[in-house]
């Protein structure tokens, strides 16, 4: 890269942002300056939106954005502001609707042509830059975007306030087209099932076709079904799907963790990146299938994949890294690939049977290397080598353990190592889950330190919650996800170590939630708070995607908090986004995963648990652990070790909760009707399972 002066994104804290620093082109970040400068100078705005795991993003960076001539025309025509979606979701919701009503698509990198008052009139994703395979060449879009602005300012003010509008009424959720009192019952769930079975594909696992995305918020809610005993081939679906992803090369093989996305229907070729995100969900997927059926393998890929994010993506002072990147030296993939000739003098003896095992050939699978992939089972693969399944299992950790170091020595894809509350909420219940059923202190430590961390870190002098953390600075105004996924991480982490502060503390984020985000005309949530920047629309987003939406995850912790705490408002506001979603529910199960298990707790009645006791005391320790194991998805639990002091002391739930002849205790409570309170694990066992 030429020695440039920095430009204005040299002070800004995302990776992402902070790549484009030495750009050519006069980058603004979003904010005042930019904006002002539009107006005043009255000149359109080129908006681009990225991430730092995009690979176009880093395509279009070296070919135009660090093009001389094409920066020339960018800096000339355009207030130029450069956009890291991960920071803010808002601008990327926002524009991201407007460029697919504009030209029937969307993705990254998102480019939108603004007006000086941000009102789009034209955009797209990727451009080359020149002509190619049909798309206009940047500079040429560059020079139309600049003379329509000029010269035909009357259409595009009308087009604009016209989009602007469509905009606006598309954004508004489905129940506020609704009406009435619309009735929740199981009915939802099957015709969401229906549907799903009818997508399912039973070849491969997983919906669809290629690209295929892991989904983890749809076999969460095929295992509730099969929980109720509603179909036995709701927990095969899932089933067939986790053996295909862990044994595919979308998991990483040798390091743990999932990659981005199969490019194919059958799991073998990623995308690379690495998102915390999808290690969060799919942990806890896998997590809950081992609670389930007691496979092996699933427990071993909910632990890899959470130890990876301890070793890769764990800040010292106790955040969880953001992403990793596709890429390394300019090549996706590069980092995990491997040749028969590097792996034969590493693996000795054990080579022939490895690279057997993880399907390596000379002529590779991925460009003329080698993704490592399972494609037999093991228990049938160690057959037809003539050798036990233990002894396969052995070589395979042999070469685990050599391939590891050996891979850590090579030039590492870009870590985006800046912490966001709402993804690390994620990653927080899933650690603290893992904790309880697995027995990991480790787990536990690593879910306390970050429930920490972001509550000191992320929450300013006010109590508001912030977005994003990096090397000690935080900013931006957090969001509804950032809030729900707090509170629900806060939430599962005292049901996994009965502390009362992080109920309490769950509680004050929730109450801070409803009070910035909930619209009482609607009966729904806002994605931005309302002390946020007033933007073209105020963005509310319905629909569960590669993660729970914000409105989502608020309402299933609102519905759990509301029978925690006898509190019958977060129950309302739990409820109602639910009811008027109702008729999507069962339409659009693979878009509202996540709306369908909080709908599963609303209808079926929640099982209210209630520890009494020191959690260090053996008793305790040992009934929260027989909680911990079990896989109860419409259970609350909640801690008390004090009984003088309850950690809720208005709630109903802790009413005349006690030692018993001094020593810890369980209350089960389940359909209204609670059980003789035990004192041991045994016979907590035994309510559990009646």
């Amino acid at each position: 890269m030429p020695n440039r002066l920095p430009n204005r994104l040299i002070n800004e804290t995302s990776p992402y942002l902070l790549q484009h620093a030495h750009n050519p082109v006069d980058w603004y970040p979003w904010g005042a300056d930019a904006l002002d400068q539009a107006r005043a100078a009255d000149r359109p705005i080129l908006l681009s939106i990225g991430y730092s795991a995009c690979h176009w993003c880093h395509v279009m960076e070296r070919e135009s954005f660090e093009n001389p001539d094409i920066a020339a025309l960018m800096n000339e025509h355009f207030v130029n502001i450069k956009v890291d979606r991960e920071e803010r979701p808002d601008l990327d919701a926002v524009y991201m609707e407007a460029v697919q009503m504009l030209t029937g698509s969307g993705g990254w990198p998102m480019t939108v042509f603004l007006t000086p008052e941000c009102r789009p009139y034209y955009g797209g994703t990727y451009f080359p830059p020149e002509d190619r395979g049909g798309m206009p060449g940047f500079p040429r879009l560059l020079a139309a975007a600049s003379q329509a602005y000029r010269t035909n300012k009357g259409e595009i003010d009308r087009v604009t306030r016209q989009l602007a509008e469509q905009m606006g009424q598309a954004s508004r959720p489905a129940f506020q087209r609704g009406g009435g009192f619309t009735p929740l019952t199981t009915e939802v769930m099957h015709a969401a099932y229906s549907q799903l079975a009818t997508q399912f594909d039973h070849l491969n696992g997983g919906f669809g076709n290629a690209p295929k995305f892991p989904q983890p918020m749809t076999p969460e809610f095929l295992l509730r079904y099969y929980r109720h005993g509603f179909n036995a081939r709701a927990l095969e679906m899932v089933e067939l799907t986790l053996h295909k992803m862990a044994y595919g090369g979308m998991y990483d093989q040798i390091g743990g963790g999932f990659h981005r996305y199969s490019t194919d229907a059958y799991w073998l070729v990623p995308h690379f990146e690495k998102m915390l995100y999808d290690n969060a969900l799919l942990s806890r997927l896998y997590l809950h299938a081992w609670q389930i059926t007691g496979q092996p393998l699933y427990r071993r890929i909910s632990e890899e994949t959470l130890d990876y994010v301890l070793r890769e993506m764990t800040d010292p002072a106790g955040g969880f890294y953001s992403a990793q990147d596709a890429d390394s030296e300019g090549v996706e993939g590069k980092f995990f690939v491997w040749t028969p000739a590097e792996l034969r003098p590493l693996l000795g003896d054990d080579a022939d049977l490895v690279m057997g095992y993880y399907g390596v050939t000379e002529s590779g699978n991925f460009e003329g290397a080698n993704i490592l992939n399972v494609p037999r089972p093991p228990a049938d693969y160690a057959a037809a080598r003539g050798i036990a399944e233990s002894d396969l299992e052995a070589a395979i950790a042999r070469a685990r353990a050599t391939l590891l170091p050996v891979r850590e020595e090579r030039i590492h894809p870009l870590l985006d190592d800046k912490v966001l509350t709402g993804w690390n909420g994620l990653m927080l219940r899933s650690f603290a889950e893992a904790g309880a059923a697995f027995h990991r202190p480790d787990y536990l430590d690593a879910a306390g330190r970050n429930a920490a961390f972001l509550l000191d870190e992320l929450r300013d002098a006010n109590g508001r919650i912030l977005r994003t953390w990096r090397h000690g600075e935080s900013r931006l105004l957090g969001y509804l996800e950032d809030y729900a996924a707090l509170a629900d991480g806060l939430l599962a982490l005292h049901e996994a170590t009965l502390e009362p502060r992080w109920l309490q503390e769950s509680v004050r984020v929730a109450d801070g939630m409803i009070d910035l985000f909930w619209d009482d005309v609607v009966g729904g949530f806002y994605d931005t708070g309302r002390d946020h920047e007033t933007l073209v629309i105020r963005p509310r987003d319905v629909f569960d995607n590669a993660q729970p939406c914000g409105s989502s995850i608020a309402a299933d912790v609102l519905l759990r908090l509301g029978v925690i705490a006898g509190n019958d408002d977060y129950t309302a506001k739990g409820v109602g986004p639910l009811r008027g979603l109702q008729p999507l529910l069962g339409r659009a199960p693979a878009a509202t995963g996540h709306w369908l298990g909080a709908l599963d707790f609303y209808v079926s009645l929640p099982q209210e648990i209630v520890i009494v006791g020191p959690p260090e005391q053996p008793a305790t320790a040992a009934m929260l652990a027989e909680v911990g194991q079990r896989y109860l998805p419409n259970r609350v639990v909640v801690g008390v070790s004090d009984p003088a002091h309850p950690p809720l002391p208005d709630s109903p739930l802790l009413q005349q909760r006690g030692l018993i002849d001094g020593q810890p205790a369980a209350y089960v409570c389940e359909h209204y009707a609670c059980q003789l309170p035990v004192t041991d694990a045994a016979g907590m066992a035994a309510q559990l399972a009646g």
